[in-house]
């Protein structure tokens, strides 16, 4: 059977780690050429030679891509390897906990600056090389449930989030006489290792908090990497069909559900 981006060339922001990782991997599996940023260099080039090694064609480039020029870049260096990009996933993030009353104009701007500064600007360069080629292409941009509203430690971040949702419908209309499909996936609460440190260092969790969260949802499990990353592989294919600026709510919480 045919790999879903058999020959796609692919490039994964935040790809080091968590969902990234999970979408570097699944892209990977899928037939794709990736390309993944990360700031963390050990992490992408182990990652990279593992792929490798198991005949993927495979590039880490190390990127802050708070830096909109690095951001910009890494659709440079994309096409640079591989001649052209086919497809983007924006899974780079920053959940850095503030409130409405404690968030710091520093801690705003950061967040700003990674949740949506960031994929704006590695969008608009892959979309320039697509136009420019005249040539369809797919972009997935991880948001999050919590830009329905969220909790209220999450202020900076909803704030962030929202405005990619609203860019990801913003872009794709924009687009959609040249092809380019985006779309969004609002996920939820995920087991990473990312998600791991979060707890520890803002909510005091113990090394067993997945398993004590995974018990209070309704699924019996926090949502998982390979799980996503297989959604997101499927929308950036051409399986995916037609569907454009939708933003999907990948989670177990059903919004404005009430008991």
């Amino acid at each position: 059977m045919a790999t879903l981006l058999d020959g796609k060339v692919v490039l994964i922001s935040g790809g080091t780690q968590g969902v990234g990782a999970g979408v570097v991997r699944a892209a990977a599996r899928e037939g794709a050429k990736v390309v993944f940023t990360g700031r963390r260099a050990e992490a992408g080039k182990t990652l990279a030679a593992e792929l490798e090694s198991e005949g993927a064609q495979v590039r880490f480039v190390q990127a802050d891509l708070a830096d909109p020029a690095e951001a910009k870049n890494s659709v440079t260096r994309t096409i640079e390897e591989f001649g052209r990009i086919d497809a983007l996933c924006n899974a780079a993030g920053l959940t850095t906990r503030g409130t409405l009353l404690d968030t710091t104009p520093e801690l705003f701007d950061q967040h700003m600056a990674v949740n949506l500064r960031a994929p704006f600007f590695t969008m608009q360069a892959a979309v320039a090389d697509m136009v420019a080629r005249k040539a369809p292409g797919t972009i997935v941009n991880i948001i999050s449930i919590a830009q329905h509203g969220g909790q209220s430690y999450l202020a900076p971040y909803v704030s962030a989030k929202a405005g990619l949702a609203g860019l990801t419908r913003n872009a794709a209309y924009a687009h959609r006489f040249d092809r380019i499909r985006i779309n969004g996936l609002n996920i939820g609460w995920t087991e990473t290792e990312g998600e791991t440190a979060i707890q520890q260092r803002f909510h005091g969790a113990d090394d067993n908090w997945a398993a004590e969260a995974a018990a209070k949802v309704p699924m019996g499990k926090l949502g998982q990497v390979d799980e996503i990353a297989d959604m997101v592989v499927f929308l950036l294919s051409d399986r995916s069909g037609v569907v454009t600026g939708s933003v999907i709510d990948w989670d177990q919480t059903i919004i404005g559900g009430q008991d």
